[in-house]
């Protein structure tokens, strides 16, 4: 470029024209490498696996690969996005580097390829992965960032230059680059898991990717890198790095843990880092930085004879200098070691110094401008388009004052939901030549949906996600509805990045009426008028028609469906199907001529593909024989039934079947008090019809379907056959054929769904297994914020952890197995994750200092809080959990891990008469006459946040539980346990917790935490930052079941790492941390009875033997537990100590 810009003879102009060549000639030489690979390609998209990676090396003269799949770190995404992202950049400064369309459709599976770098581990830019070099790959901030660079860059991008049309364009996903984003801030400064900084960052937060937006965050990553890796050479890549030292062992690919400490103080120093520096300064018009780095640069570079310099691959210290090294960091001169030329260092300089004496200016190599990616952002208005279903629903908006369009009067224009948009999605990039299926059936979020698209010149518009009420029951729940769109809409205005303004399609459809369908759902309505204000949840809005958005939204040209394109919408019949999770259910006065295109047939096609029909019967409420189960039958006994009818002799009273399922309204599901033994009561037998042979008549029990008087029991009776004959068995009700066990399962979901009985959706839910089609998504995102998972409830066997991201199919599976097949919990967990997921990107302010998510715990916890707020027994609360609303659910949740006050208060409001008896009533009641329990949300949770002070010496006011608004000193009680409980179970510590452990670990043998060690090896593998530390740490309290006693364990280690702080070398042995939180215990029961103290308040807790009262005393203050522990360690550790009394006040 620099000779193309300054020629002004013919020799440089031949000279460039060459130059230029050579460049194309790499380019289309790693892309033939990379296509002879395409079926690793089109593997790895599915399965992210390491074995079905493109090769990180070739054989330059034959393209041919080196070395075997497993012989090396091959997965680098980060390679993979710097060819894209170069590909791009060179494309719009005028090179032509693509020459046909099978090679634009194989660049748009290499989208694919890094579309999904936000959740896949790999080995990163120095191709070790876990930095033991034991090739552990682990998710890489410098991967992720470029990856964010190239999909930014290619957007929309034609690879043909100014000769290309619609055909050779490349699309994105607006939404994956979100999640690249969104993960990047959440890791950076932390460079992976090992790694707690990494000089390898440079290349994102500065020239080639300008990955990140958020200038603090790049002068936070650069001073962490200039602080802790540089130094009179260059700078070391990251801490403890222990390639080409003398202390390495040349011999061994991988090190040993403990001798990572070896490698401290004598990292080698590489001055390529200084180039980026150097290049970063140029960008920045930083002269001083400029004029620093040049002349830190001449110092080092080697010259030779001919005049010629030479960038060494990296400075190393003398092996005869080690300990002097080691013992004074940057006192010894160093030797240049490795390759010289560095090819990648040499390039660098060459370009920095083109840079800086002005042969090319900034603009010419980034010809994107990404450079301005840290410039001023204008604030993003969302449009938002109410649409009506139906005339009738329009009607009833305009009697509210509302004038909104349907769905029919805005055609020309055509609205459908976004599951159709995925479905197009996966036409693109499909060549039958190359064997490329095109983009994995994956959702698209709110950014792909608040497009228009035009596609075969019609403009479409598409539903966000969160309206589809066909894959998971949230959308059943309006005030859910309302809080995901705000939700929604916050995201829109801080994520926007697109020309124009998004668009956001709100269709009011016939589940958001109140139950007679006369009105408009309350919150829905309220909602419609809050965006007529033009501010939303934190957002600005416009509402208004769709027709007057065109001009100002954002228009993509799906140009791969166009008539003309190979893209066959039906290749053959099984494709082109939707997700077998969809429902009908598009809006169908979409469609007018009845001469369809190939595309509305499609679209049809996707919409049609389940129809639902009714067949159930409605319920009877004038049954003439007794119901088929009344309230008072357990599980236990219809599956001592079922198991008999299949032959099985059944104890009486074993629940170790494989189809154990605790249903939420039977009385058997108890998430808070210990699981005991049922005692076999006598109870009427359950009415289920027998054949001659004895055997369950499955004929007759479909007959009763008839008779049902509830919903539940038509539910109990499809559960008993879907586990008999399973889903796809022809029931034959009122003789019709093919009415599956399956279809009526769907129609009563829906039906349960306009009731809003949710007990009974989460339990139609987990027979379907339906799942949330983002379940994965929310999974990753919780992965890749360092939090990690677990389902299922402790201890451990039971409980399973996810530390890496999953695909669908298999989180499933493991969740169901947790749960141990009871289909509820399982149901739950996925709601409580999707939850997790919503708050870690809204708020993530409110994960601060947890590393494990326990959801099993978290479970328990919700029904714990229930339990004590509505003072009923734990099976009632549990039941009442499994009715809350989704609103609600998310609601509690929130407050748990916010960790404030709050009141559950009964709603007073008439219950429908649709379901019997209330759920719950402040004293006891016998369940004689009940049939079942009120499932029409008697529970409301009232988010009364009281903070109270933190002193628990004086009795204050809290607002009233239940109806009486009385005060007294009993409700403080248990409030310092219940803090220490839930603390417990979200694993929550205190600020800079685990760099503590670490401090004191280097003066001990180790931490015994009940009766597993922590030995104090691991800081020579581990640097103090470490999340891996971290999650060490982690690993050993979690074995400890009661979570308020975890909670004590932790203070007790936070009151002896105050230690580390005082002049001592050494504090002993391995210190046993159990024993310490015992003496404080016994100490704190010798004063209490000093005082006189007798009866319940000496109370021990059975399982650990600690004094209830101890658990719930404050920490601070003259009797707080710090105190007793301070008194504890200085008597366990009495030898140690300084003999001045003071050192410890």
């Amino acid at each position: 470029m620099a000779y193309r810009k300054n020629a002004d003879r013919d020799e440089d102009k031949a000279k460039a024209y060459e130059l230029e060549q050579n460049v194309v000639k790499l380019m289309r030489g790693l892309l033939q490498c990379m296509m002879r690979q395409v079926d690793k390609v089109e593997k790895f998209k599915h399965t992210q696996s390491t074995k079905d990676c493109l090769h990180a090396k070739y054989n330059s003269a034959t393209c041919a690969t080196v070395v075997g799949d497993d012989q090396w770190g091959h997965l680098q995404v980060d390679a993979t996005s710097l060819y894209l992202l170069f590909l791009a950049q060179m494309t719009a400064s005028g090179l032509r580097i693509i020459f046909t369309l099978d090679e634009v459709t194989f660049i748009q599976n290499l989208v694919f390829y890094i579309e999904a770098a936000y959740k896949v581990a790999d080995y990163g830019i120095w191709e070790r992965g876990d930095k033991t070099n034991q090739g552990i790959p682990e998710l890489n901030a410098s991967s992720v960032g470029m990856a964010k660079a190239a999909l930014e860059a290619i957007d929309e991008l034609d690879l043909f230059g100014a000769h290309g049309g619609h055909k050779s364009v490349i699309h994105v996903l607006p939404d994956e680059v979100e999640h690249c984003q969104s993960i990047l801030y959440s890791m950076l400064p932390r460079a992976s898991t090992s790694k707690e900084i990494d000089a390898g960052l440079l290349s994102i937060i500065s020239y080639p990717a300008f990955a990140v937006e958020d200038l603090n965050l790049v002068n936070v990553t650069k001073s962490e890198i200039i602080s802790k890796l540089q130094g009179r050479y260059g700078c070391c890549r990251f801490l403890r790095d222990g390639y080409k030292t003398p202390r390495e062992d040349p011999s061994r690919l991988h090190y040993d843990p403990a001798e990572l400490k070896l490698f401290e103080n004598i990292e080698c120093e590489w001055p390529v880092f200084w180039t980026y520096f150097l290049i970063d300064g140029v960008f920045n018009e930083d002269k001083i930085q400029v004029q620093e780095y040049r002349e830190a640069l001449e110092g080092i570079l080697i010259r030779e004879k001919n005049g010629i310099v030479l960038m060494p691959e990296l400075y190393a210290v003398p092996p005869e200098k080690v300990d002097e090294e080691y013992e004074n960091p940057h006192s010894v001169d160093r030797v240049p070691v490795g390759k010289l030329p560095h090819l990648w260092g040499q390039s660098l300089y060459v370009l920095s110094c083109l840079l800086a004496e002005g042969f090319l200016a900034a603009g010419e190599i980034d010809p994107l401008n990404r450079r301005f990616s840290t410039g001023f952002k204008p604030d993003v208005v969302v449009q938002v388009t109410v649409l009506a279903e139906s005339n009738q629903i329009k009607n009833l908006l305009q009697d509210r004052g509302i004038n909104v369009q349907s769905i029919a009067d805005i055609h020309p224009l055509r609205v459908q939901p976004a599951r159709i948009l995925s479905n197009l999605y996966t036409m693109l990039g499909r060549n039958k030549n190359m064997k490329l299926s095109g983009r994995p059936h994956r959702h698209i979020g709110v950014l792909g949906t608040s497009k228009l698209y035009v596609i075969r010149n019609q403009i479409f518009a598409f539903t966000p996600q969160f309206t589809d009420q066909h894959h998971f029951y949230l959308a059943l729940d309006n005030q859910m509805i309302v809080e995901m769109l705000k939700t929604e809409l916050a995201y829109l205005t801080s994520c926007w990045r697109m020309t124009g303004r998004p668009t956001l399609t709100f269709p009011i459809t016939h589940t958001m009426l109140v139950d007679d369908g006369t009105d408009i759902h309350p919150a829905v309505l309220a909602t419609i008028r809050k965006l007529e204000d033009g501010y939303f949840g934190g957002a600005r809005v416009k509402i208004g028609k769709l027709s007057e958005f065109l001009t100002t939204s954002f228009h993509t040209h799906l140009s791969f469906l166009d008539p003309d394109c190979d893209v066959k919408l039906f290749e053959d019949p099984s494709e082109g199907r939707s997700s077998p999770d969809s429902e009908c259910g598009g809006y169908p006065s979409d469609f007018y001529e009845e001469s369809q295109d190939e595309l509305d047939q499609y679209i049809n096609d996707i919409l049609q593909s389940t129809a639902l029909k009714s067949y159930l019967p409605p319920t009877s409420k004038t049954a003439s024989q007794p119901p088929v189960f009344s309230a008072n039958h357990s599980t236990e006994e219809i599956l001592s039934i079922m198991a008999k009818t299949k032959g099985l002799a059944v104890p009486a009273v074993s629940m170790s079947l494989p189809t154990k399922v605790l249903n939420t309204h039977r009385k058997s599901l108890n998430l808070v008090d210990n699981p005991h033994f049922f005692e076999a009561k006598d109870r009427d037998a359950l009415h289920l019809p027998k054949d001659a042979h004895g055997d369950l008549d499955c004929r007759r029990l479909v007959e009763q379907l008839k008779e049902c008087p509830t919903l539940h029991d038509q539910a109990d009776i499809l559960y008993i056959l879907h586990i008999l004959k399973g889903a796809d068995w022809d029931t034959e009700l009122d003789g019709q054929y093919g009415v599956t066990v399956h279809c009526l399962l769907n129609e009563l979901y829906r039906k349960a769904g306009l009731n809003q009985e949710w007990g009974l959706i989460r339990y139609i839910s987990g027979i379907l297994k339906k799942r949330v089609e983002v379940l994965a998504e929310a999974c990753t995102d919780l992965l890749s914020h360092h939090k990690q998972l677990t389902v299922g409830l402790p201890p451990e066997p039971r409980e399973k952890i996810i530390t890496t991201p999953l695909p669908p199919e298999e989180l499933i599976d493991l969740i169901y197995e947790a749960s141990g097949q009871d289909i509820s919990i399982a149901v739950l967990t996925q709601e409580i994750i999707m939850y997790l997921a919503m708050y870690v990107r809204s708020q993530p302010s409110l994960f601060v200092e947890m590393l494990r998510l326990r959801i099993g715990l978290i479970i328990q916890v919700m029904a714990t809080e229930l339990a004590r707020s509505l003072k009923c027994s734990g099976e009632e609360a549990s039941e009442s959990l499994m009715n809350l609303s989704p609103f609600d659910m998310k609601n509690l949740l929130h407050h748990i891990l916010s960790g404030k006050e709050f009141g559950v208060e009964r709603s007073l409001r008439p219950v429908d008469s649709s379901s019997s008896s209330p759920a719950i009533s402040i004293h006891e009641m016998g369940h004689s006459g009940a049939t079942k329990t009120e499932r029409s949300g008697i529970t409301k949770l009232k988010s009364e946040m009281k903070q109270r002070g933190s002193s628990p010496s004086s009795p204050t006011s809290t607002s009233p539980t239940g109806s009486s608004g009385h005060t007294s000193w009993g409700d403080r009680k248990g409030q310092w346990l219940r803090r220490r409980r839930l603390d417990g179970a979200i694993n929550r510590v205190p600020v800079g917790f685990y760099e503590k452990v670490w401090k004191i670990l280097q003066k001990c043998h180790g931490l015994s935490i009940d009766g597993y060690v922590l030995p104090s090896s691991t800081t020579r593998e581990m640097t103090s930052c470490e999340i891996k530390f971290a999650v060490h740490v982690e690993s050993v309290l979690n074995h400890v079941p009661q979570p308020e006693y975890r909670q004590l364990l932790v203070e007790a280690i936070l009151v002896l790492t105050f230690l580390s702080d005082v002049e001592v070398n050494s504090i002993g042995g391995i210190i046993h941390v159990d024993r310490i939180v015992h003496m404080a215990n016994d100490l704190f029961l010798q004063e209490l009875k000093s005082f006189g103290a007798t009866g319940n308040i000496l109370e021990k807790d059975v399982a650990t033997g600690i004094c209830h009262f101890f658990y719930d005393s404050a920490p601070s203050g003259a009797y707080g537990t710090m105190t007793y522990l301070t008194k504890a360690i200085i008597i366990y550790l009495h030898d140690f100590l300084p003999s001045t009394g003071c050192a410890m006040q």
